[in-house]
């Protein structure tokens, strides 16, 4: 690892510890020649995904799209950022274990929608609205009915 400060790849680790809720290594590190400190991150690398979009086209799996996408469907929610972070994380580890290197943007958005169901429904109906293109309030109210109905049938298997 090279020193930030005077370029000198010779270091020794000082201190090593699980980062990313163990999906990466933290170490901290200093330079044997100008004994500056640093920190590096060791993770592991995976083979890059591709989405598959609607109209055929591929692109690259960006985690950021996610994020962002669900974070505005999760504005004024009780919905924290480090949740959505975490929420992103669970979503980006189904990806990696069903696929192998290609994954529909459909499956992606189904995956989404199954979780934000469970953890925060107005959240659900935000994202829902985009991804299924409501039209008005018909695609609404269906889908509202629709969340309305699992609640009941929820507290009918607890009673």
């Amino acid at each position: 690892m090279q020193c930030p400060t005077c370029q000198n790849t010779d270091s020794r680790v000082l201190e090593s510890r699980s980062a990313d809720t163990g999906k990466s290594v933290r170490r901290r590190r200093e330079c044997l020649n100008c004994t500056f400190r640093f920190t590096t991150y060791e993770r592991v690398e995976t083979m890059p995904i591709s989405v598959i979009k609607k109209d055929g086209s591929r692109e690259l799996f960006k985690k950021d799209k996610l994020v962002t996408g669900i974070s505005r469907a999760c504005e004024k929610t009780t919905f924290t950022s480090e949740a959505i972070i975490n929420f992103v994380d669970g979503i980006e580890s189904q990806i990696i274990q069903e696929s192998n290197k290609d994954i529909k943007s459909s499956r992606i958005g189904d995956l989404i929608l199954k979780g934000l169901r469970k953890e925060n429904e107005v959240a659900y109906i935000r994202y829902a609205s985009v991804y299924r293109k409501f039209n008005g309030v018909k695609d609404f109210i269906s889908t509202l009915e629709s969340l309305k109905g699992t609640a009941k049938n929820e507290l009918a298997s607890i009673l």
